[in-house]
């Protein structure tokens, strides 16, 4: 069972810590403050993931079982790669037997047993070289993409919500049959036209909130459970001359 991490001295840190002023802007030193004095970063650090952002996925799994039984994943977003370590864990995937591939644009220090693509998803090339990398259909297919702010939020808003559409597509394309999609999202942003997509090719369609998110993220996760298949097209009939 995830557990919410326990405030206190696991790590060895004191929580509570402040940041000198120095030379720092204040909006940075509170950043700072909240990331070394939130007990998700000190656990991620103890127990070996990348990121805080590994909790979000076993809360979610915890819950709906979407790790259970998948031999290969695709994670989107993938940069530092906390989602990817636990991917190679459930799928047993090696250097020897690639089961996971993982994709961002950003620089990631290598993972055993995880295909590393240092790509933008948007690239032409990549759905293929995902699906290549992990040898056939994967069981699941996540994404904790975000594009790179603008500081404008109408337009950051935007373009994430852009990147989670694009990666409900390629999930229709590539899953077998029964698997899930996982994706970042926002609340109140998932346009109508990509809920009912998703809800004609998936049986289950909800938005979760892991509590490991923060309170103050507007980030949400949608997930599609069970996707029902691609459905064949009926080959077009020749005209007889």
């Amino acid at each position: 069972m995830t557990k919410p991490p326990i405030a206190g001295n696991r790590t060895g840190r004191k929580l509570g810590q402040k940041v000198k002023k120095g030379k720092l802007k204040a909006s940075s030193r509170r950043w700072i403050e909240r990331h070394i004095n939130d007990p998700y970063v000190q656990r991620a650090k103890l127990e070996g993931y990348r990121a805080r952002a590994a909790f979000k996925l076993l809360e979610i799994d915890e819950k709906h079982q979407i790790l259970k039984g998948a031999h290969r994943i695709i994670d989107l977003g993938a940069a530092p790669g906390s989602w990817s370590q636990i991917a190679a864990k459930v799928t047993d995937s090696t250097d020897e037997d690639i089961r996971v591939a993982a994709i961002d644009f950003l620089e990631m220090a290598p993972l055993p047993g995880v295909k590393i693509l240092q790509l933008d998803f948007l690239d032409p090339s990549a759905p293929q070289l995902l699906v290549d990398a992990v040898g056939g259909k994967p069981d699941l297919v996540m994404s904790d993409m975000a594009a790179p702010t603008t500081g404008h939020q109408k337009t950051d808003h935007l373009r994430t919500m852009h990147l989670c559409e694009v990666a409900a597509h390629f999930a229709v394309e590539v899953l077998q049959e029964g698997g899930h999609f996982l994706a970042k999202t926002f609340q109140g942003g998932t346009e109508r036209d990509l809920l009912n997509m998703l809800k004609q090719n998936f049986r289950q369609v909800i938005h979760v909130k892991p509590g490991s998110s923060r309170a103050e993220s507007v980030e949400m996760f949608l997930l599609a459970k069970h996707f029902k298949g691609r459905k064949v097209e009926p080959a077009a009939e020749t005209a007889e001359d």
